[in-house]
């Protein structure tokens, strides 16, 4: 009796395994590390977020045609990955507009920005905010406050794109799946 029930249980399970078909399974993993990789890569510095997200749905797609995005899908989540990178290039020296810094604060917010590249990931923060203080008191002849204030818009408008990155990120997600799964 109990033989006979485990015979059906490993024939059920063969039959289960056989029938999974490996490649659709592989690509549909590969997809979901990517979304993954995406999301987490939207608040951790030095991973391309928004792209990895982009580049799961044309994987899929080239990878199982018959299953993958469609082209208003592809539309949708390309105008997301703009937005992510215009939005995550815009926020530090919009916030520092917004709180007074001069044309040389936003050039040093983008200056400091791209030295601290090379000292990453502490680089990515300090390193607009040092750009833009330093360029407000050396170029533009600001007082410490009204530079510290500038800096304090840069400081606000990069967080602030932070939180919008993310939920653009999460918005590219919810494209991707809805239109594999859904549409």
């Amino acid at each position: 009796m109990r033989m006979a029930w485990l015979t059906n249980v490993w024939e059920w399970i063969t039959q289960t395994v056989n029938a999974v078909q490996f490649e659709v399974l592989g690509v549909w993993l590969l997809t979901g590390c990517l979304l993954l990789a995406g999301l987490i890569g939207s608040v951790v510095p030095l991973l391309p977020g928004p792209f990895l997200i982009f580049l799961a749905g044309i994987l899929h797609t080239l990878l199982l045609p018959e299953a993958g995005m469609s082209w208003q899908g592809i539309t949708i989540l390309s105008v997301l990955l703009v937005l992510a990178y215009v939005v995550d290039m815009a926020a530090g020296a919009l916030g520092a507009r917004w709180f007074g810094a001069s044309r040389w604060g936003i050039t040093g917010v983008f200056v400091g920005g791209l030295v601290g590249l090379f000292f990453a990931p502490i680089g990515f923060i300090v390193g607009p905010l040092a750009g833009g203080l330093a360029f407000e008191l050396i170029f533009a002849k600001k007082r410490m406050a009204p530079a510290v204030k500038s800096t304090w818009g840069t400081l606000l408008g990069t967080g602030l794109g932070l939180v919008v990155r993310v939920g653009v990120s999460l918005a590219m997600v919810a494209a991707v799946l809805a239109d594999l799964l859904w549409l």
